[in-house]
């Protein structure tokens, strides 16, 4: 198949948008949690997260539109915090779940079955049952014009991984804290690490760490 972009544009809605989400390969899966002003839940699955730099520690997301309430881009414009959550196999679907539009006010944790946990300092609720999840506050909206989606850029100020995920240099296998990817729309994939690798410098003969 050979597309141009007058082919991409007149596929039919839905083949597009499973053909143009599934061609970028796989994408992180995380659960992200806020709280709104008057004190009810949000919780929302998203596979746009991706690094920005590790010092400072920033990490991006996109947000479809919407407005302004008591969803996840109301809650974290409106309280400046919001936590990323790694989802597991073990909770897939209840993950999954989270995308149904529920009313407002109505918390996605109680609808689909997932406990929220609280930690100090940190208004927005974790989910519980992730192994690896990390708190972020705000930094920047960025409006993108082209199909008014924006970038919420955070800063990292809480991070919580058991120490039997972390190696020694940092690393977090998050193999081994069984997180999970997916790709497309509704297709959820387990990960086999194939290696690490050394640092590439010229002239150096890559090796396995």
């Amino acid at each position: 198949m050979i597309l141009n972009s007058r082919d991409i544009e007149n596929l039919e809605t839905r083949f597009r948008a499973n053909f143009i989400n599934s061609i970028g390969g796989f994408k992180s899966l995380v659960l992200i949690g806020t709280l709104s002003n008057q004190g009810n839940e949000n919780l929302a699955l998203f596979s746009s997260l991706f690094h920005i730099g590790a010092n400072p520690p920033l990490c991006g997301i996109i947000i479809r539109p919407n407005q302004e309430k008591q969803n996840t881009l109301g809650n974290i414009m409106a309280t400046g915090h919001y936590t990323i959550n790694h989802v597991q196999a073990s909770f897939y679907k209840k993950a999954h779940q989270c995308s149904a539009k529920y009313p407002d006010g109505l918390s996605e944790f109680e609808a689909v079955g997932l406990a929220p946990e609280y930690y100090n300092g940190i208004t927005a609720p974790f989910v519980k049952d992730s192994n690896i999840k990390f708190a972020c506050e705000l930094l920047q909206k960025v409006d993108i014009e082209f199909n008014d989606t924006f970038l919420i850029i955070g800063r990292i100020i809480k991070a919580i991984v058991p120490m039997p995920f972390v190696q020694t240099d940092g690393y977090i296998n998050i193999q081994q804290a069984q997180s999970i990817t997916c790709s497309g729309l509704d297709a959820y994939h387990n990960t086999q690490q194939i290696a690490r690798l050394s640092y590439a410098r010229p002239n150096q003969q890559i090796s396995e760490l």
